[in-house]
């Protein structure tokens, strides 16, 4: 079973390399930005809205008819990232940073992308089932599409309180409050801001809302218990990303320290090796694999070696 390590939270940079939250931010951003930008250019050539939401907007959206998702499989993946509200864009990213920050910071950056790519796909799947299986929504069928990260970020807020629902925040005022406590007004105010939005269509998002939430309990919940789901998409994913990058010959002293960290078969962050936590070795291996042996700092260097010395 895993132990939560209680860091200091990332600021919100685009310095920090391994700032996946940042990087997250930053793309939904761009696209709305790229969307925003284009209907204006629409509505300035006299064309208007509805054309840009036909020619534009519904190829980023996610369409709840599945004959027209297989036409556009590429939306399970453009909708989680695609805003074109002002207020929801603001909502999910202020959410996006909160929650995924402090997931960030109590898992590791590498549960991150996998789980807001996993909750954005599973809440689509139940936003399409729930549009066929609900009644009241068959009426909105043909024209129905889902748009925004909700899911996602629905699945970042669950899954860090899955793993740390007692976790103070601003222990300044009287303590803290416990984590849950924010994760409960975090999703009745998602809830409420969809229930009173006056959209026709508001209420067909709850599905989603749902499979994203239900993806981030099980999915931290099997990473308490050891087993990481993003494991294998994290592998791909960096291998995909040095394809053309030189192999570096294994220093002598990585090997050491993996083969400590492999011998000991467990992943306890306050485990040490020698007098170093396994937490820290583990950042200084990724860094390592990310960058190489010559982006490592002199403090870093000088860890790895007292490290690999050690018994």
């Amino acid at each position: 079973m895993r132990t939560v390590e209680k860091e200091r939270i990332p600021s919100l940079t685009l310095g920090e390399e391994r700032n996946i939250v940042t990087q997250i931010l930053v793309v939904n951003l761009t696209i709305f930005i790229l969307l925003l930008f284009t209907r204006v250019i629409y509505n300035m050539e006299g064309y208007g809205t509805e054309r840009f939401n036909q020619e534009i907007l519904a190829w980023a959206s996610l369409p709840a008819n599945p004959a027209r998702l297989l036409t556009r499989p590429w939306t399970l993946i453009t909708a989680m990232f695609s805003h074109i509200s002002f207020w929801q864009v603001f909502s999910n990213m202020l959410w996006l940073w909160c929650f995924g920050s402090l997931l960030q910071s109590l898992a590791g950056h590498q549960r991150i992308l996998p789980l807001y790519l996993f909750g954005g796909i599973c809440g689509a799947i139940f936003y399409v089932m729930g549009m066929h299986a609900i009644p009241a929504f068959e009426s909105l069928l043909p024209q129905a599409s889902l748009i925004g990260a909700g899911a996602s970020v629905m699945a970042l807020a669950i899954g860090v309180t899955t793993i740390a629902p007692n976790y103070r925040i601003f222990p300044l005022l009287g303590g803290g409050i416990p984590l849950w406590i924010i994760t409960l007004v975090f999703v009745a105010s998602h809830i409420s801001a969809h229930l009173f939005s006056g959209s026709d269509n508001s209420h067909t998002y709850f599905p989603s809302l749902i499979g994203g939430g239900l993806t981030g309990f099980l999915y931290m919940l099997q990473w308490k218990k050891g087993k990481d789901w993003g494991a294998g998409f994290n592998r791909l994913t960096y291998k995909a990303t040095h394809v053309f990058h030189p192999v570096e010959q294994e220093h002598p002293d990585v090997a050491i320290i993996k083969k400590k960290l492999t011998a000991s078969g467990s992943n306890n962050p306050y485990r040490r090796v020698g007098n170093v936590p396994e937490q820290r070795l583990n950042e200084i291996l990724d860094k390592i694999n990310e960058q190489g042996m010559n982006a490592l700092t002199p403090e870093e260097k000088e860890t790895l070696v007292r490290a690999s010395k050690q018994e």
